[in-house]
């Protein structure tokens, strides 16, 4: 009898168990189904030069996006046709090679496989004795020897440099003032915190000003050279301007390639003057940093090896799929005094899934965090550094060529130094809605997808290059394409 009742209970608690588990009923039917869809991703990648850079979603898409929430569930296979209907062909653009408008990596095939894998494992990197944390601290030593950074460095994956500036700019507050300006803010500050950058620098910059709770009105911009580089003696200049008024100096954010042109400031300088007058050292190298992985750039950022901290995006120049944001602290102790937190459900073992010392979360604001360490770890196992920092100097050249290609046109004209892979142009005698109709016909076409910035007051075209699948083939048919459908008379 107890037999016949273990029984019962048993098949009751499996009918109750299978309805709530989320995993498919039929595995080998799911097998099949995702395997089509990867099949057609690598396909999507691979044929990608034969369709439009960009298109508008349909009416239709946009109306399929509109629906109220599903209470039933659906097919996977008719879920994954919506898939392939209404978001693949409506993608922001940038795997293909005419893709120019904005700083946006390419990804690779390496990469998706990544996040096939890391979506499987659904690991929580924030903290735990887990492989996560033990590949995010080989990034870590990885990127501690391209940039010359000592061992006790630390670093941690964020959304994007902005986020990564942001916490860069909480860690120097925190040095500034102590880490009792955790718990009492700014209230008790004597002096008045002042920051200092160019005034090329990008504006997630002033945002992190906001964000710290120290203001946009403190950051100082600092004079930039005609080829938009800061100009060390105007920072030194406001520096003492700033100490005279009895204000407190405590920070000075050098740019590794500006969004606007990629422009490179005078690192070394800038390193000098923080030493001497004791400010924190950052540098936002979202654009630029990881070309210290090719042997022909690596010299253009002399100095960044002196910096407290770098952020960077592999996203980028890396080609790692979004989202791979990253922030290097020379001193490591420094970023746990700002983050760390002492809450009971956080306590550290000496064994066991609780053990370590300093888990992410101790270095930045989330706890729950993706795995996004391991797409970066097989990009670069699988790629190695000096392919990568060739596919790097490659973009560099193609934008060289695009300048070249250009001034040999009477109707263009450079409008910036070609300081690294961005290319800023006008077209003579065209208004600024001219410029600004050339590029969006662009885009709409399908056909290319720059951009259009504002330099010295004057709305001009503005190419980023960074995909690795661009060739010189594609940047001579870009210049074709304003020569023969655009350039009609401004």
């Amino acid at each position: 009898m107890l037999q016949v009742i273990k029984q019962e209970r048993a098949a009751a608690n499996d009918a109750i168990e299978t309805s709530a588990s989320l995993d498919p009923s039929d595995w080998d039917q799911f097998r099949e189904v995702a395997h089509g869809l990867l099949d057609d991703m690598i396909a999507h990648i691979q044929t990608i030069r034969q369709g439009p850079v960009w298109q508008r979603p349909s009416d239709e898409t946009r109306e399929r996006f509109a629906r109220p929430l599903p209470n039933q569930p659906r097919e996977l296979g008719d879920v994954l046709d919506d898939v392939r209907t209404h978001i693949m062909p409506f993608a922001t653009g940038n795997l293909h090679p005419l893709f120019m408008g904005w700083v946006h990596g390419a990804g690779t095939p390496i990469g998706m496989v990544a996040e096939i894998v890391a979506g499987g494992l659904n690991m929580n990197c924030g903290g735990r004795d887990h492989a996560g944390l033990a590949v995010e601290q080989q990034i870590v030593r990885w990127m501690s020897e391209a940039l010359g950074y000592p061992a006790g460095a630390s670093g941690l994956f964020l959304t994007g440099s902005s986020m990564a500036n942001f916490v860069a700019v909480t860690i120097a507050k925190t040095e500034a003032l102590g880490q009792s300006v955790r718990e009492t803010g700014l209230r008790n500050c004597g002096r008045e915190l002042v920051a200092y950058t160019s005034a090329e620098a990008h504006s997630c910059i002033a945002q992190a000003m906001q964000l710290s709770g120290i203001g946009s009105a403190n950051l100082r911009t600092v004079a930039v050279d005609d080829a938009g580089r800061m100009l060390p003696g105007a920072l030194r200049d406001i520096i003492g301007e700033d100490r005279a008024k009895g204000l407190s100096p405590f920070l000075v954010v050098g740019t590794a390639g500006t969004v606007n042109t990629g422009a490179i400031d005078p690192l070394a300088e800038i390193a000098e003057i923080a030493s001497r007058e004791k400010l924190w050292f950052h540098v936002d190298g979202a654009i630029g940093a990881l070309a210290v992985l090719s042997d022909s750039l690596r010299g253009l950022f002399k100095g960044i090896e002196n910096s407290a901290s770098v952020a960077l995006d592999f996203h980028k120049w890396g080609q790692v799929p979004y989202d791979a944001g990253f922030l290097l602290v020379r001193d490591g102790d420094a970023q746990k005094r700002t983050f760390a937190q002492p809450a009971a459900y956080l306590q550290r073992g000496d064994r066991g899934l609780a053990a370590g010392e300093t888990w992410p979360c101790d270095l930045g604001p989330d706890l729950s965090r993706g795995f996004r360490a391991l797409k970066t770890w097989m990009t670069i196992e699988a790629l190695g550094t000096d392919r990568i920092g060739r596919s790097i100097a490659h973009t560099c050249m193609l934008a060289r060529h695009l300048a070249k290609s250009l001034e040999r046109h009477p109707a263009f004209q450079l409008k910036a130094p070609v300081a690294l892979n961005i290319v800023c142009f006008g077209i003579r005698g065209a208004s600024a809605e001219f410029v600004r109709n050339l590029v969006l016909d662009l885009q709409e076409s399908g056909s290319a997808a720059p951009s259009w910035t504002t330099l010295n007051g004057e709305l001009v075209v503005r190419c980023a290059i960074f995909n690795h699948r661009t060739t010189v083939a594609d940047i001579e048919e870009f210049v074709d394409l304003m020569i023969e459908h655009f350039i009609v008379g401004p």
